[in-house]
């Protein structure tokens, strides 16, 4: 499969966004903690990917929705719902930018006191480091590595993940991956994952976008 030219725009604006990342942390880090502060750029473009990706999945839902099976809708619909949940997270909810004053819950359970569920503490523990950073890193790794070669060396697999309407990340994608955590890991700065975060949604845009099995996603006259 040849790489679109809105797959290399997005993955030259991956690169861009990590390269401004390192300029300005090396040259001005109060400029990079503004590059990188809540509601900044690179939080906005991190819900643009998220965005995009939803937007994709509820295009091919209505597409597909009297060729596929209940499952194979199902499937594309909980991720379109899962992205647009994860971009609200991002953005609390749109709190901030509404003004929107936090209930008594959050304020008091929220670590950061906003309108958000990741950054609760349930019990002392961190629901954003024990779901939204442990969890979120297994299941990219079963995801983007483990995923991909079961697709290739097992068919019954291939058969039943093309079923359930499951977008398989290509070489490319997986190695951005990769790359990305590598990349944002070597920059030593508390708010790192910020980057992390933006670009890993962009990539994982690129992959509802263009997977290898994208086929499955257009409907056959």
């Amino acid at each position: 499969m040849k790489i679109s030219i809105l797959e290399k725009i997005t993955l030259l604006l991956v690169s861009i966004i990590l390269l401004i990342g390192y300029i300005l942390f090396y040259t001005n880090v109060q400029n990079f903690e503004i590059y990188v502060r809540e509601d900044g750029i690179v939080e906005w473009l991190t819900v643009v990917g998220l965005l995009a990706g939803c937007l994709v999945c509820l295009s091919r839902f209505v597409k597909l929705f009297k060729h596929k099976n209940w499952w194979f809708l199902t499937v594309i619909l909980l991720l379109a719902i899962l992205l647009f949940f994860v971009a609200g997270e991002e953005i609390s909810w749109g709190q901030r930018i509404l003004g929107i004053k936090s209930p008594e819950f959050f304020v008091e359970e929220n670590s950061q006191h906003e309108m958000n569920f990741h950054n609760l503490v349930i019990n002392g523990i961190k629901i954003n480091k024990l779901v939204f950073s442990f969890g979120l890193i297994v299941m990219l790794a079963i995801y983007l590595g483990v995923m991909p070669i079961l697709y290739y060396k097992n068919n019954k697999i291939k058969n039943f993940l093309n079923a359930s309407g499951v977008p398989i990340p290509r070489l490319y994608q997986t190695i951005s991956f990769v790359l990305l955590f590598i990349i944002t890991s070597l920059l030593h700065h508390e708010k790192n994952s910020e980057l992390l975060e933006c670009g890993a949604a962009l990539l994982f845009f690129l992959i509802v976008f263009a997977p290898k099995n994208k086929s499955i996603f257009q409907h056959q006259v």
